[in-house]
């Protein structure tokens, strides 16, 4: 760019040095106003560039959080579903097959329950800082979830998704009334198989107190009044020894003082009047039951039962009791209708049934 003027010839006069010197400021001030010009539109398309580039990832991030929120909704929605499906493997658990899947399965469920818990936690943080807009705080939860193109959640969902699809192909929700084989279920008996339980002994009060038996042992005056024996249940899921705390209130001094007569009944595989009655027989008779007529066995049951304050124990009920509208636990319970008063009846249950106090 050609700043001066050409000149010819020499300068002369101090006129002609004053006029030079007046072009060379008035080019040097219009070169430096383009340049002033040409940085400022430079800076403004800068500006504008982050602004665009800040919007993009704002929007992306957004929908990375309303992805992530589908998401958490699908594997919450997934739970309850393998929740009931779990409960139904569990009957199956003693098969290899099954055990090895349901382990699988379980492990898939508590690595999503934790990421459930951990997302509440960042949606409580939001709360708690009063800022319910923001979305940062679920960024950083999916930042913390997805590795480039892994994504914790959706990989969790996929492996609930195909461990719940291999068990049900194993034909577990053909199985309408779920049952332990027997072999997994033994039967069991009044004498525990623990001498002593430990952390027990204020559930071992509390039972004995619902019996009706009093704090001192010997036995109360009220033999002459007859009444239905009352029913008390223990409700747990299994294992959790419900049948070890049966055996040991049956083998308590108090109890053994105060009931004249102790039955102790497996029902487990299924409740069948006539068996059940024949063991209650067999119980206290201590031989088999000669009659099989249910009438004839209820009568002799009925016989025995109205001089005696009974404890009678039905280990392992489940709700096949109650099936035809309850009409096999009545006719069950009509030799009971007319024993001593304060005769009980003891439940052990993973079901809450509708037993009414009889």
């Amino acid at each position: 760019m050609d700043i001066l003027p050409p000149t010819i010839g020499v300068i002369s006069g101090i006129n002609e040095c004053v006029s030079l010197f007046q072009q060379v400021r008035s080019a040097v001030s219009s070169v430096r106003s383009r340049w002033n010009a040409t940085n400022m539109q430079s800076h403004q398309e800068d500006v504008e560039l982050h602004s665009r580039s800040d919007s993009q990832e704002q929007a992306l991030q957004e929908d990375e959080v309303l992805q992530l929120q589908s998401d958490l909704r699908d594997l919450r929605d997934t739970l309850p579903v393998v929740y009931g499906l779990i409960d139904l493997a569990e009957w199956r658990n003693h098969e290899q097959c099954v055990a090895k899947l349901l382990e699988k399965l379980k492990d898939a469920v508590y690595e999503a329950e934790d990421l459930i818990d951990e997302f509440a936690w960042y949606e409580l943080k939001v709360s708690a800082e009063g800022n319910a807009t923001s979305v940062q705080p679920y960024i950083d939860f999916f930042r913390s979830v997805t590795r480039g193109r892994f994504n914790k959640v959706t990989d969790i969902h996929k492996r609930l998704t195909n461990r719940s699809s291999d068990l049900k192909d194993m034909g577990l929700l053909r199985q309408v009334s779920p049952r332990f084989d027997k072999a997994v279920r033994p039967e069991t008996s009044s004498f525990p198989t623990e001498t002593k339980i430990f952390g027990r002994e204020e559930e071992v009060k509390q039972v004995i107190k619902c019996l009706g038996v009093p704090a001192k042992c010997g036995r109360t005056n009220s033999k002459r009044k007859r009444r239905s024996a009352i029913v008390e249940s223990a409700i747990g899921l299994g294992g959790v020894g419900k049948t070890t705390l049966a055996q040991n209130i049956c083998n308590h001094p108090q109890v053994k003082s105060h009931f004249d007569l102790i039955i102790w009944i497996c029902v487990s595989d299924d409740f069948d009047v006539k068996r059940l009655t024949k063991e209650a027989i067999q119980s206290y008779s201590k031989r088999d039951a000669v009659k099989d007529n249910l009438n004839s066995l209820q009568n002799s049951l009925a016989i025995k039962l109205k001089t005696k304050r009974l404890l009678l124990v039905l280990d392992d009920m489940w709700d096949d009791a109650l099936k035809k509208n309850g009409q096999c636990w009545e006719r069950f319970c009509v030799p009971l209708k007319n024993v001593l008063h304060g005769s009980m009846i003891m439940v052990t249950t993973v079901e809450i049934m509708g037993l009414v106090h009889k």
